[in-house]
């Protein structure tokens, strides 16, 4: 009997694809309604404490007691009021500079990344 002969097979060589250019993708602004916002951005949310009604403020720029301030996000949250009791660590302050993180009781929700503006 003989060997069968095997024919070589044929390389095929395939061509990349090419690569398309992702579209641009247009991001929503994180505040649909909100324009023109007075006062200066001191702060974001960082968390909030549902069952007392208080948030986790981190600082951008200095904050007193008794300022008037404005907290806005989302498409329904916006509301002013003034700087009641402020905190850092648990202990009462009447001055937070940039860059500390506060405790702040608010008289509304406010989530996480909502922006707070001294007004």
């Amino acid at each position: 009997m003989s060997k069968p002969t095997v024919k070589p097979k044929k390389i095929i060589k395939i061509k990349p694809k090419k690569r398309l250019a992702k579209p641009a993708v247009k991001k929503e602004p994180l505040f649909f309604g909100i324009k023109n916002i007075k006062g200066k951005l001191v702060g974001r949310v960082s968390h909030y404490f549902s069952n007392i009604n208080v948030v986790a403020i981190k600082l951008s720029a200095p904050l007193s007691w008794k300022d008037q301030i404005r907290i806005v996000g989302g498409d329904a949250t916006d509301f002013n009021q003034k700087v009641g009791t402020m905190q850092v660590n648990h202990k009462e302050i009447k001055k937070a500079k940039k860059g500390d993180n506060i405790g702040l009781k608010t008289k509304e929700k406010a989530r996480e990344g909502y922006r707070v503006y001294k007004v």
